[in-house]
């Protein structure tokens, strides 16, 4: 029957392999056993101390309840489980160390019903509100599993429970589900390799995690280890890879190469391959391939104490790998569609605009959708034969590579036209011809273009349009008290080519100072919203601009109607100058010294200039930082253009990479390895980003002082 634990007359030899007197083994021999209902532990029946010893000894957490009053004795494990309440709880009833949970259902009637009648309990998984720490209440969740202890005369006298807790593993699996939803938001390779290192780091807790990619001549490495600080704007920005030969032996090629997984549990598996003290501090590793059929691959997490591989984690590795693998090869789908539409794209669009001394032009291109399909807006702006600048902006309806090539048809026509016959609606005329005849040939009747087309004028200071169902263009004027304003150019938008389109024209007066603004209708529309607003909206917006530069005038054009939109935004800003300005450029290398070689270059022409050594500083110091950036996070050569008017100093810094897109949100430390853009937005009048097809351009403008 179940009751006191058995007594010996004479107490025997201490028991071979008695525990060590350490951690919960000493609380437990210490304690003053003989105060107990149990009696002296040399007096304990010999089966029941040996299972007493068993479980001192055991690393997995378990406690013994003694007697009728269930007094507690456990081991290390089991102490880490209780907290703050080791080493109190020894020789003390369950009952009262456990208050709060006791009387719970599964809890103290449990142990009781197993102590009673012998039989075994398990219960796979409960939650639990446990008071590890004072004044603090966790649910942990468990696993217990609950068996009878008998003595030498086969009498029970005690209940052995075994307890793991599982909050750890569920929060993995948890973890696990929020990392395929999050890989399932990834386009990139880069956003693919974001989310996996975050995911890594946090669910692993490790010190060290890497993931690497097979690209054909090489592999493809990005890191992250514990401490680095990285906010929200880090997070945007593309991972800092380094590359690795074909031929090379880190833990994580090997892995990938062999297809099977690697695990160090106490070492220096990266001591060969170390980059700096983080890598070399690393003792424990386990590198899994990616499963996936296309990309070659491998994921590693690292540690710098040693640590055993469980099968738990070894599989939660490997399902994370799978997951990792298959966003890689959809992202490696994408970037391949991605560069092809890209291609195509800027085989579609002018590579330059002309440079003039007295009309200044820009251009702004944003592809929709998802920046995966080739569009059909295109702009262009080529000199004539008569002298005069032609300026032309068109939409050819669709997003698929037919629209693209459509957009390639009418825009290379539209320049033979214009340079045979530069009148804006004879031009019109003869592409509307044309669309007639492409539409015939492909046996359809929805071939949708709309375009307008003008003639600059300098020598008139005139402008002269002609629209074919496209929105009006916008001209800023300067006010005679100063103030700028925008108005909507008055010409007959016409019906959209293919319609037997034959559009007038309008002449309205360009003068030094005025900047006209063509646009596509992704500027202006937005579902649920009028186009009277969209169009009032840009309006304001350029009106209310820091100046006439055609460059901020395409950057507060595209973000002048607030939502987002799915159709190509297209904009081309031209500004007949004041007065003429002057510009240089250089080509900037990726390489660390650049961004000197930039300072000095720069100090130098825009002293040569006799630029204010105000103006000066403030450009130099944002160039550098904008060049870092280009250099570190889109990973190409960059070039530089400064342009300077008497008005302003305009500054911008190219790249040709598609890693990336800076945004304007959280600039404040938008640069991991610099003062951010935030510098920028505090020591410039304006600036903006121009996401091309080639890549991006950042720039600034810096309002000159009044003399």
């Amino acid at each position: 029957m179940p009751g006191t634990v058995g007594r010996v007359p004479n107490p025997p030899a201490p028991v071979s392999g008695a525990p060590a007197a350490s951690g919960a083994a000493a609380a437990v021999l210490g304690h003053h056993w003989a105060g107990t209902p149990l009696g002296p532990w040399h007096s304990w029946d010999p089966a029941v101390r040996a299972a007493a010893e068993m479980i001192l000894a055991s690393p997995v957490p378990m406690a013994l309840t003694l007697g009728d009053d269930h007094l507690l004795l456990y081991n290390d494990g089991y102490a880490e489980l209780i907290g703050d309440r080791h080493p109190g709880a020894v020789g003390r009833p369950a009952a009262e160390v456990f208050p709060e949970i006791w009387p719970m259902p599964g809890v103290g009637d449990a142990v009781e019903r197993t102590y009673r009648s012998g039989e075994p309990f398990l219960e796979r998984e409960s939650t639990l509100p446990l008071h590890r720490r004072p004044g603090l209440v966790e649910q942990a969740v468990f696993t217990r599993g609950h068996s009878a202890v008998r003595d030498g005369a086969g009498r029970i006298v005690g209940v052995l429970t075994v307890a793991a807790e599982t909050a750890q593993v569920t929060q993995q699996l948890q973890s696990l589900s929020d990392f395929a939803a999050a890989l399932a938001g990834t386009l990139t390779l880069d956003d693919v390799a974001r989310v996996a290192l975050r995911y890594a780091i946090t669910t692993f807790d490790a010190d060290r995690v890497s993931f690497g990619v097979d690209e054909g001549g090489g592999w493809r490495m990005v890191r992250r280890v514990r401490g680095e600080l990285m906010d929200e704007a880090d997070e945007r920005l593309p991972p800092l890879w380094r590359r690795i030969a074909s031929d090379g032996a880190d833990p994580v090629v090997s892995a990938a190469r062999a297809g099977a997984p690697l695990f160090v549990d106490d070492g220096q598996p990266l001591r060969e391959f170390a980059v700096d003290r983080h890598d070399q501090k690393i003792r424990a590793l386990a590198a899994v391939p990616l499963r996936a059929s296309v990309v070659r691959g491998g994921l590693a997490v690292g540690y710098q104490v040693p640590r055993p591989w469980s099968a738990a984690q070894r599989a939660l590795l490997a399902a994370a790998a799978e997951l990792v693998g298959q966003a890689a090869e959809r992202a490696r789908r994408f970037e391949t569609q991605h560069g092809t539409a890209q291609l195509l794209q800027r085989s579609m669009l002018p590579a330059h605009l002309p440079d003039l001394p007295w009309m200044r032009i820009a251009a702004r291109y944003d592809p929709g959708v998802d920046g995966n399909a080739a569009g059909g807006d295109f702009y262009d702006a080529f000199l004539l034969p008569t002298g005069g600048l032609g300026i032309v902006l068109g939409d050819v309806a669709g997003h698929d590579v037919q629209a693209a090539a459509r957009m390639g048809q009418v825009r290379a026509a539209l320049r033979a036209l214009a340079l045979s016959d530069p009148r804006p609606d004879a031009v019109l005329a003869g592409l509307d011809r044309l669309v007639t005849s492409l539409g015939a040939e492909g046996g359809t009747h929805e071939l949708f273009v709309t375009v307008v087309f003008g003639v600059v004028d300098a020598e008139r200071q005139q402008l002269t349009l002609a629209s074919a169902g496209h929105p009006a263009p916008l001209v800023r004027r300067c006010a005679p008290d100063g103030q700028p304003v925008a108005a909507y150019v008055d010409v007959p938008a016409g019906a959209p080519l293919g319609l037997g389109c034959r559009p007038p024209t309008t002449t309205v007066r360009f003068a030094p100072g005025d900047t006209l603004l063509l646009f596509s209708d992704g500027v202006v529309e937005r579902r649920r919203q009028g186009l009277t607003a969209g169009l009032d909206a840009l309006a304001a917006a350029v009106a209310g601009a820091s100046s006439g530069d055609p460059r901020a005038l395409c950057a507060v054009a595209t973000a002048a109607v607030p939502g987002a939109t799915e159709d190509d935004v297209a904009v081309l800003a031209v500004e007949y100058a004041e007065r003429p300005s002057r510009s240089a450029s250089m080509e900037v290398p990726a390489e660390p010294t650049a961004p000197s070689r930039v300072r000095h270059w720069m100090t130098g022409q825009l002293t040569e200039w006799q630029v204010p050594e105000s103006v000066v500083g403030a450009a130099v110091l944002c160039t550098s930082e904008l060049t870092t950036n280009a250099l570190l996070h889109a990973g190409t050569a960059a070039r530089v253009e400064i342009d300077l008017s008497p008005e302003r100093l305009l500054v911008s810094v190219a790249d040709s990479g598609t890693r990336g897109t800076v945004t304007r949100a959280q600039t404040d430390t938008l640069s991991s390895r610099g003062r951010g853009l935030g510098l920028i937005e505090e020591l410039s009048d304006a600036w903006g980003t121009d996401p091309t097809v080639r890549g991006s351009t950042v720039w600034f403008e810096i309002l000159m002082p009044s003399e």
